[in-house]
């Protein structure tokens, strides 16, 4: 049968299903540039409205993550894992559990992508720590991995370019949320960056890409079949994004509290949703029995200050000052701050996430455009959690102001972004589901 771009393009268009031939023509075609722009977008539309059988997702995602690079970490010994976050606000479950589960044994190899959206990515947060570098070639990124247990470097590989040309049409041609798309360009990276297990965070509510419970749980579904069809070891998690999940927000600001989890000094959502986070990595690798059992290895590597030390070996391989796990004052801070209060009393009834994420990112912690560069200093502390009750006048957060700041914009979203009401709400679980 040809693979003249259009025949395949037709096929879809009617609803039938791709073989795994035309498929890895259709990627070997985006990556060398045989098929136009246009055809790539008829194509996506196409998988949009008619979807893909697990079949076809599978094909595709293993095509994709061929397209480039694959990283071989047989020479690391031991288990290797990873995690992967669909991304929320005040989500610094990285920073906390990468040195904790390399404390308890298992190699944790994550290569992370730069942040478009409310604060920065992973690596942004990281490169508010002095001197930290997050450019690490592939020999020094598994001998780190080897030596320390952890690394979270940038993406140095060429992997799956395939996902980048995709990518950036999906976003121009409202394709972005088809669940076949959004599952092939995640595992493709993960499959080609060569961990042996990977837990996922599906983020759901206001923050979230999946704004549903039951988006959410499809596209964590979805993920953890086609994952496991590919010889890997996936589970998910799917967590709440209704609120920020950590207190703090902004790079410098969201690194201090990773720390003061390890430390041991700081409890609450972030923590719970890190350590669940981590047990599952434990147990999927075999390290732990069960989850519970991974839970309190995790805690009992706080309590003894192993995971905190595996932080600060793990900044200092990459250049940065290990000084910061004892003193968060040597991590940039912001010129002002301006408090916003509560102009009646009542309770924390909701939160819009992503208007507090766009707050953050008016004071200058997130990008629009891949150029943009951030202050690392800026953020908001939230003092507030749903349900809490409040007095007038009570401090609701403080914003982090820097001089570019658009103080009055952040200030004024950020107030309309939480509401206070006369009745208590309901709570909601943190962690919705689990996903075997």
């Amino acid at each position: 049968m040809s693979m003249n771009p259009c025949d395949i393009i037709r096929k879809k268009r009617f609803g039938g299903e791709l073989s795994e031939l035309e498929i890895r023509a259709f990627v070997d075609g985006v990556v060398d540039g045989s098929f136009a722009d246009y055809q790539i977008s008829a194509l996506l539309m196409a998988i949009c409205i008619n979807g893909m059988t697990d079949r076809e997702t599978l094909a595709l995602t293993l095509a994709m993550a061929k397209s480039g690079d694959t990283l071989d970490l047989s020479d690391v010994p031991g288990v290797k894992a990873d995690k992967h976050s669909t991304g929320g606000v005040g989500d610094t479950t990285s920073l906390i559990l990468v040195p904790l589960v390399a404390a308890c044994g298992v190699k944790m190899a994550k290569m992370s992508g730069r942040g478009l959206g409310f604060t920065g990515g992973t690596l942004d947060k990281l490169e508010s720590i002095p001197g930290m570098s997050i450019s690490r070639d592939i020999d020094a990124f598994k001998r780190q991995v080897r030596e320390v247990g952890c690394a979270i470097v940038g993406q140095t590989a060429e992997l799956a370019p395939a996902d980048k040309v995709l990518y950036a049409l999906r976003d121009v041609t409202a394709t972005v949320d088809c669940l076949p798309l959004v599952v092939s360009s995640i595992l493709s990276k993960k499959l080609a960056a060569g961990c042996d297990v990977v837990v996922l965070d599906v983020k759901t509510g206001s923050g979230a890409i999946m704004d549903t419970p039951e988006k959410s749980r499809q596209l964590a579904q979805m993920m953890v079949r086609i994952g496991n069809l590919s010889g890997k070891r996936f589970s998910a998690l799917i967590t709440d994004m209704d609120q920020p999940l950590g207190n703090y927000i902004g790079n410098a600001l969201e690194v201090e509290e990773a720390i003061d989890v390890l430390a041991g000094r700081t409890q609450g959502d972030l923590k719970a949703v890190a350590l669940t986070l981590g047990a599952h990595i434990l147990r999927n690798a075999g390290a732990s029995g069960s989850v519970d059992e991974g839970m309190a290895m995790l805690e009992q590597k706080i309590a003894s200050g192993e995971g905190l030390r595996v932080f600060g070996d793990m900044i200092a391989a990459q250049g940065g000052d290990r000084r910061v796990v004892e003193d968060t004052g040597l991590l940039p801070k912001a010129p002002r701050r301006v408090e916003l209060r509560a102009d009646r009393a009542g309770y924390v009834t909701r939160m819009h996430t992503s208007d507090i994420g766009n707050a953050a990112k008016l004071l200058g912690a997130g990008r629009e455009r891949k150029t943009d560069a951030l202050d690392l200093s800026v953020g908001i502390v939230m003092h507030k959690r749903l349900g809490d009750a409040v007095k007038r006048d009570d401090v609701l957060a403080t914003l982090h102001v820097g001089e570019k700041s658009d103080r009055i914009g952040a200030y004024n979203l950020l107030k309309r972004s939480i509401e206070i009401g006369d009745a208590k709400p309901e709570p909601v679980p943190l962690i919705r589901d689990v996903v075997e």
